[in-house]
């Protein structure tokens, strides 16, 4: 096993070659966080380029009105704030742990130098960014197309892709992510979420307690966005 194994589970590293991979660890600088914790806030200079080694983290933005607003929730092997790469812009969004976590940051200065010497590593990103763009404009498209019952069961398919563990009943929902949580993610109230996963519940697609979602039918819960 390679030194620069950990950097193979990073999506956008996953392609390269033990010698680029090598450059990368060099100027990677390994951080612990506890649960709780910012990584940084909106409005902050975007400084650095960040990757999960372990963990959970949130990428929320705050509305004009206060309100909170997730983009994402993160975990091993998921890149964040890479818009901020070339450009000296402050960071669009906050960052906070929802489970500890060991993050890897490369400062901007020192991963844009790569860059530009390494194209190799330069196309890695640019193959990245185009994913993300074409998951932001779905995401746009979405919120245009679909009513809250058809966006809270694609943020459910989505949890379940990324954190879904399978048991007898059907696949658990394997983080700890409140209703208020659900419901930033979908851009709705926590009221109206939990009405939508009450009607879920009532045509037995999912199950609920306090501190789970089950998916027992998971074409079913698909449905709603077809």
């Amino acid at each position: 096993m390679s030194r620069y194994d950990y950097l193979k589970q990073i999506s956008i590293f996953a392609e390269l070659k033990d010698e680029f991979l090598q450059k990368i660890d060099d100027v990677s600088i390994a951080r612990n966080y506890s649960k709780g914790k910012m990584i940084f806030m909106e409005g902050d200079p975007g400084e650095a380029f960040f990757y999960i080694k372990s963990g959970l983290v949130k990428i929320s933005k705050l509305s004009s009105d206060g309100r909170e607003h997730i983009l994402h929730i993160l975990n091993e092997g998921h890149v964040f704030a890479e818009v901020t790469l070339f450009s000296a812009s402050d960071y669009p969004a906050t960052a906070e742990v929802l489970e500890e976590a060991e993050i890897g940051m490369i400062k901007n200065a020192a991963l844009e130098k790569l860059i530009i010497e390494t194209p190799e590593i330069s196309l890695a990103l640019i193959k990245y960014l185009n994913k993300r763009l074409i998951e932001a404009q779905n995401k746009v498209r979405n919120l245009a197309l679909y009513d809250t019952f058809g966006r809270t069961a694609q943020a459910l398919v989505k949890l379940a892709e990324d954190y879904g563990k399978k048991t007898t009943t059907g696949i658990e929902l394997d983080l700890n992510i409140s209703r208020q949580e659900l419901a930033n993610m979908v851009g709705t109230t926590r009221e109206t979420v939990i009405r939508v996963l009450s009607a879920f519940k009532k045509e037995m697609s999912i199950e609920l307690d306090k501190s789970s979602i089950i998916i027992r039918d998971i074409e079913k819960v698909k449905q709603w966005y077809r």
